[in-house]
């Protein structure tokens, strides 16, 4: 399953980096794109797992970036 979100508070595209890279690595995950510029966050990953996942994503979002909030 794929979908996109959008992003608050996202403060810089080298965070934004950090937090692809992170989010790449979690299981499931298919693949994973974060944009700085736009703000938007696109996952795609297993769909029987896609809500325990994006609980993950949110963990790891949160890591890289306290401030920032993925708009479900």
């Amino acid at each position: 399953m794929k979908k996109k979100f959008k992003l608050e508070d996202l403060d810089c595209a080298n965070c934004a980096a950090k937090m692809e890279e992170a989010i790449k690595k979690i299981p499931g995950v298919h693949d994973a794109n974060v944009s700085f510029m736009q703000q938007k966050m696109t996952v795609d990953a297993e769909d029987e797992r896609f809500d325990e996942i994006m609980k993950e994503v949110a963990a790891v979002c949160a890591k890289v970036e306290p401030d920032c909030r993925i708009l479900l």
